[in-house]
């Protein structure tokens, strides 16, 4: 017996001193190639993915900002892998634009076979996001937009009426998840053609499965670090990032959708109508299968309701502020002096006139961007410029956006909101890859003019319609929760909402 103790002492001696040699090595990574790095802590490294205190980026966001003056470049570490974060304006626009060749992957999980709505257009790898990418970018041309202005302003008006019944009755209120459903009527109207109906019902099934997908994530902590260290582990395992019920609630509406239009001979102007056309589709390379229509129409869903629904409301917040309210009133003027040349109609025209809008939406993605990191996967040996160190294909790099964004290099006093910043002049005089609201290169986001063109008739209608103001309920300065991926308030944002005299 004491000698059976005594060898399962040094063998356990011996697997934890192996343990701790590798992880050593593992750790020294960026000490051996030279590069300035972030010490990093067992096991997490220097991301922590659980009892995080606050948002990644903004963690990210001071690694930048502390050492952005050593080197064009950080070494990081997620648990034992080596990441790079990049700091350098140039070297960034090489591997978004120059250098795309090198980074055209964005190295995120997805299981098309056991969990199709993943392997949509914003996750999958080049080879089959270059034609899948071509195939959809006629969706959204300014010709798409114009088409679907009409109804979005009509999903919009609906929206104010809502607001006006609920003001009635109490006039502080959560404007975050009016927002959402707001959005998600008009993604599921634009996207879906069908009536969601989550203005008029807050539990509607379309709001139930986007709440689900963003606040109830499926996946555990273990299974999230494995989909980020060990992909083809996860899918072996067969790993599925998205909840059982909300798939087959996707597939089945997209389903029932096409067989209904079908049957019916349907033609509509929106994102399900060209999705059908690649269903039938003569050419086999251009023809999607259903599981493909579905995840494509899912991600739409997905960024067009929550990035354009966390965006309006942290507009709403920062013109709700005391010390913001000249922005309030200067907006709602030249809302005021533009429709009166049209006639006080809402027109696609119009909209875009409405220039100091734009600036503050604008302003808004640049202090609270919902993408607030981008990454990029080196699809093969990449040679820094300037630099000796090769990335090694499979490495991941990361761009800061929110560090960028509050660069007060680029932006002076980066905590102050002021849409001046983005008037024609002051943008020109940037530099380029200093706002990365929607991406850059080849791989930005596909919905850039839907998104602008949501956030731009929700925000008129609104200041149209609405005047908003701070309450004891408002949380001020905001705060970020730190479990979202989406830079999202984390305890919503309540606001005062009284009717404009007109």
């Amino acid at each position: 017996m004491n000698f059976l103790c005594s060898y399962f002492a040094i063998c356990l001696t011996l697997l934890v001193t192996l343990g701790y040699v590798y992880v050593k090595r593992k750790y020294s990574y960026w000490q051996r190639h030279k590069i300035g790095f972030i010490e990093p802590k067992f096991p997490f490294g220097n991301l922590r993915v659980i009892r995080r205190t606050e948002h990644l980026s903004q963690r990210l966001a001071r690694f930048y900002i502390e050492r952005k003056h050593d080197a064009p470049m950080l070494g990081i570490y997620f648990m034992l892998s080596p990441i790079l974060l990049i700091t350098d304006l140039e070297l960034i626009r090489h591997i978004f634009i120059k250098d795309f060749q090198y980074f055209r992957n964005r190295g995120i999980f997805y299981n098309e076979k056991h969990d199709p709505l993943s392997a949509h257009l914003f996750n999958v790898d080049y080879e089959k996001w270059r034609p899948l990418r071509s195939k959809l970018t006629p969706t959204f041309t300014s010709g798409k937009m114009k088409f679907m202005f009409g109804t979005i302003v009509a999903v919009a008006d609906e929206f104010v009426a809502c607001l006006n019944r609920s003001i009635q009755i109490d006039s502080e209120m959560e404007v975050n998840e009016w927002l959402g459903r707001f959005t998600t009527d008009v993604i599921g109207t634009c996207a879906f053609g069908i009536e969601c109906n989550s203005l008029k019902d807050p539990q509607a099934k379309f709001r139930e499965m986007g709440r689900k997908v963003f606040d109830q994530p499926k996946l555990n902590t273990f299974e999230r670090m494995l989909i980020m260290s060990c992909k083809s582990l996860a899918k072996l395992l067969r790993i599925c990032t998205h909840h059982k019920d909300v798939t087959d609630f996707f597939l089945n509406i997209v389903n029932e959708t096409i067989e209904y239009r079908e049957n019916n001979n349907v033609q509509r102007n929106d994102f399900m109508s060209l999705l059908i056309e690649l269903k039938n589709a003569k050419n086999d390379t251009d023809r999607l299968t259903i599981n493909e229509i579905a995840a494509q129409a899912f991600v739409f869903f997905l960024a067009g309701f929550e990035t354009t629904s966390t965006t309006l409301t942290y507009c709403l917040y920062e013109l709700a502020l005391d010390k913001h309210k000249h922005i309030q009133d200067k907006a709602r003027q030249e809302i005021v002096t533009v429709l009166d040349k049209h006639n006080g109609n809402l027109t696609y025209e119009a909209i875009n006139e409405m220039t100091y809008i734009d600036q503050i939406i604008n302003e808004t993605l640049r202090k609270h961007p919902p993408a607030s990191n981008l990454a990029r996967m080196a699809t093969s040996n990449y040679k820094l410029p300037n630099s000796n160190y090769t990335v090694p294909e499979g490495m991941m790099v990361i761009i800061p956006v929110y560090g960028i964004h509050h660069d007060p290099e680029i932006y002076e006093n980066p905590e102050k909101f002021d849409p001046n910043r983005f008037t024609p002049e002051q943008i020109q005089q940037r530099p380029s890859c200093t706002f990365l609201p929607f991406g850059e290169g080849p791989r930005n986001c596909i919905g850039l003019r839907f998104g602008m063109l949501q956030a731009r008739i929700g925000l008129v209608k609104l200041l149209q319609n609405f005047e908003f103001s701070t309450c004891t309920r408002t949380q001020i300065p905001i705060k970020y929760s730190p479990k979202k991926l989406v830079l999202s308030p984390e305890n919503g944002v309540w606001l005062k909402i009284t009717g404009v005299k007109n």
